[in-house]
């Protein structure tokens, strides 16, 4: 079987390395906002490009920790409206949901799978205090246009790039690119850790503040509590894991944008629809606008072409098979028709893509999907 994405091969790469961090983090007695975390948060600015890097448990805390901050700071408040593209994973909702914002959601474009910028002006209401947009599969989600559009109405862009580490537009890293970006280090991700773990990218220094305050209990010195916060902090082992992992993750991601262009360029069936590249983000970096951590195909019959994979020994996954629109987590909008994010995931498909995949399994893939 071509495993879909084999997290033990990837991680048996830096086998040595990590042990002997998980050795040292073990050995040092300390396990919690210690050295390792601050060393991590330096390197992932450093190479994401902001001023700070603010590492919490999860990838929807970090979403859910930058909204709750700037309700802390009198930016947003409850029912405040935050519009979002309906075809993504339903943590970018549950982030809004969960501080008692109001979610738009907007269609996504069907050549790209991300939110249809053009689509963003006419939901802006008086209520609308950010754009959250999804750098979904990978691909970056960016335009001039939407820039323009939140300088004008003075809305916050909050970047969910818990799928699209290491993407670039215009020579920018994904992350940097809004007012703050949610992180995933989730194992699976293109920066996976050996659990889960996540991080707030930034350079707004009070929101910096309030989100690390807030994720160790509203607490910025001990036992002085500014605020009603939670516990949500990278450990220290972890930090030491995405400290590694985060020096091989250009290469990780240059060896998963050929395995895309081979598929692009190999597979040909009258009935498979590829995924596109936007063309709008064509510079001198076109190929890192998308760094391939999914590769959603799109079928027809999309069941009947991943029980035929499957029998030949290729796993694929669904990312997803139900909308967050359609979920019984929010029945209240189960009536609500956005067809472009329905046909989306009644279609897709993602085949096996990773940085340890062999040539040869590329090349089965290929036959087997040529002959179906």
């Amino acid at each position: 079987m071509i495993k879909f994405l084999d997290l033990q091969k990837i991680n048996a790469q830096y086998a040595l390395e990590l042990k002997q961090a998980a050795a040292e983090v073990i050995d040092s007695g300390w396990y919690l906002l210690g050295d390792r975390l601050k060393q991590f948060e330096t390197k992932l600015a450093g190479y994401i490009g902001v001023k700070h890097a603010i590492g919490v448990g999860n990838g929807l805390d970090a979403l859910r920790l930058i909204l709750k901050a700037y309700i802390e700071m009198g930016v947003m408040k409850e029912g405040d409206e935050v519009i979002v593209p309906a075809n993504t994973y339903i943590a970018t909702i549950l982030a809004i949901t969960g501080n008692r914002l109001k979610p738009v959601l907007i269609e996504p474009d069907i050549q790209t799978y991300n939110l249809d910028i053009s689509l963003v002006e006419q939901h802006i209401t008086s209520r609308t205090r950010a754009i959250m947009l999804v750098h979904l599969y990978g691909q970056a989600c960016w335009s001039e246009e939407l820039e323009n559009i939140a300088k004008k109405y003075k809305l916050k862009i909050i970047e969910d790039n818990a799928q699209a580490i290491g993407a670039i537009w215009n020579s920018q890293k994904t992350g940097s690119l809004g007012d703050a970006a949610g992180n995933s280090f989730y194992p699976g991700k293109n920066l996976g850790a050996l659990g889960d773990a996540g991080a707030v990218t930034t350079d707004d220094d009070e929101l910096a503040g309030v989100v690390r305050a807030l994720g160790n209990y509203g607490s910025s010195k001990k036992y002085i509590n500014d605020y009603q916060g939670v516990n949500s902090r990278m450990d220290e082992i972890q930090a030491a894991f995405l400290s590694i992992k985060l020096k091989y993750l250009d290469a990780e991601n240059h060896r998963r944008n050929e395995i895309a262009q081979y598929y692009l360029n190999n597979i040909n069936h009258p009935n498979i629809i590829l995924p596109q590249i936007n063309l709008k983000l064509k510079t001198q970096n076109s190929k890192l606008n998308h760094v391939w951590h999914l590769f959603p195909i799109r079928h027809p019959h999309r069941n009947k072409l991943q029980q035929y994979l499957s029998k030949n020994g290729i796993q694929t996954l669904i990312h997803y098979p139900i909308p967050p629109h359609k979920q019984l987590a929010y029945k209240e909008w189960n009536k609500l028709s956005f067809p472009i994010t329905e046909k989306i995931h009644d279609e897709v498909l993602s085949l096996p893509i990773s940085p340890v995949m062999t040539v040869n399994e590329k090349e089965i893939i290929i036959k087997v999907i040529s002959e179906y």
